[in-house]
């Protein structure tokens, strides 16, 4: 009975709640309700001054970019290229105060150089030229040379004024046919005879200067000669019938022209022998010591932004090498310098691609005891080799470097057991011109 009122009493208080509601609708009693617009009324359309202002901050947000993240490399980046533009604008600065067109390094008074420039000898000559008269003073000198001697001066000249190897030893392959053919055909004509239409003639022999002044000095003259079939005539090169005698002359000749080198200017030394000084480390070069162009040092700033990249990321061994060997390319000469045991300096020039046997040889000339061993040890204590293949720019002594040197301690030492010493390191004619460095 108990259970019955209490039914009772459950549904009489469920149906005084009132009317019921979905739960995803809001509760009417927390907030009030605003007032509907009636169905089926048309909208107000915004004034013009609120059509402006909404097209206004539509723009802007239009105009706005999206913020990037940034990543540390992009910081890297930004920051490098802030300090490059720097240093382009220092740069860009002091560029206008020098009056410099094509030179790659500051104009300074000749007299401030630790070496006046780069000297050459010709060896025919033996004068003493700058690097722009050596190469018209060695074809002056082969020109003059066609009064004396003219099967030498026409190999020198195919040789030396030709600068495509492979053009001169596809001539020279040729011309060695020509006179093979005749050494063992000397008695057959045609082979005595070479046709200037020829096309291999005109494409591989003649284009190449000397080659006709060879092949004359050889004995063959120009003829105008029939064309067979034909009622004209066209210019050949003929030899006369030669001798047994002069036939093994001209195989002399040819190998002449087979094994002959180029003519080139040799580099002067330009040996110089100063006092002890503190100043040894100091070096002032002058611009032909520099192998860059005005447009490569303006691509040096490009560089450094790359290097940055290249930094930035994993290098292999072929890209560090390939790095290194554009660095040595900057650089045509070095100049060095040879401290020795008595405090004297020893200087010379040398090409920057010329081996470490040179360094050592031109020290070894320079000394009075030449045969006693010695040893060289470039800036940083790495010990250069005699025998050495590395060339001087691979051993980072480009364009300048001060070596030390040093006589061998095991020599040394039976040298001194036996009551002896080395009194005297350089040659007197040296010692004779020593000077002080500044």
């Amino acid at each position: 009975m108990k259970k019955f009122f209490d039914d009772i009493k459950k549904d009489i208080k469920f149906k005084s709640a009132g009317p019921g509601k979905k739960l995803t609708e809001e509760s009417s009693s927390s907030k009030p309700q605003a007032p509907q617009a009636p169905r089926g009324a048309p909208r107000k359309a915004p004034n013009e001054g609120a059509q402006r202002a909404g097209a206004a901050a539509l723009a802007r947000i239009e105009q706005q970019p999206r913020p990037k993240v940034q990543t540390s490399q992009d910081a890297i980046r930004n920051q490098v290229k802030r300090e490059l533009e720097a240093e382009a604008a220092a740069t860009a600065a002091s560029a206008k105060n020098t009056d410099i067109e094509g030179a790659c390094v500051p104009q300074q008074d000749p007299s401030c150089f630790s070496v006046s420039g780069v000297f050459f000898t010709c060896p025919l000559t033996g004068k003493t030229l700058t690097k722009t008269e050596r190469e018209t003073h060695i074809k002056e000198a082969i020109l003059m040379r066609f009064s004396e001697d003219v099967m030498e001066a026409s190999i020198m000249m195919i040789h030396t004024f030709n600068k495509d190897k492979e053009k001169v030893k596809a001539a020279i392959d040729i011309i060695s046919k020509y006179i093979e053919n005749i050494c063992k055909n000397p008695t057959e004509e045609k082979y005595r005879k070479i046709k200037l239409s020829n096309k291999v003639f005109q494409e591989k022999v003649i284009v190449i200067e000397g080659s006709r002044e060879y092949l004359q000095a050889l004995g063959f003259e120009s003829k105008s000669l029939p064309v067979d079939g034909e009622d004209k005539t066209e210019e050949f090169l003929v030899l006369p019938a030669q001798e047994s005698e002069s036939l093994e002359q001209m195989k002399v000749h040819l190998e002449q022209l087979q094994k002959g080198e180029p003519v080139r200017a040799k580099l002067d030394r330009q040996t110089q022998v100063f006092r002890a000084s503190q100043h040894a480390t100091h070096f002032e070069l002058p611009p032909d010591f520099y192998n860059l162009t005005a447009e490569e040092l303006k691509r040096e700033l490009q560089q450094k932004s790359e290097i940055v990249e290249r930094n930035a990321m994993l290098r292999t061994k072929a890209m560090r090498e390939k790095d290194e060997q554009r660095e040595r390319r900057k650089y045509n000469y070095a100049l060095l310098r040879v401290r020795l045991p008595d405090g004297n300096i020893l200087q010379g020039t040398f090409l920057a691609w010329e081996r470490v046997a040179a360094l050592y040889q031109f020290v070894r000339d320079s000394l009075e005891n030449s045969w006693q061993p010695f040893e060289l040890v470039a800036p940083g204590g790495q010990k250069l080799k005699d025998d050495e293949e590395l060339a001087l720019n691979e051993c980072n002594l480009a364009p300048a470097a001060l070596l030390t040197f040093s006589w061998d301690a095991a020599v040394q030492a039976d040298i001194a057991a036996a009551g002896g010493k080395t009194a005297v390191l350089l040659k007197a004619a040296l010692l004779e011109n020593i000077k002080t460095l500044s």
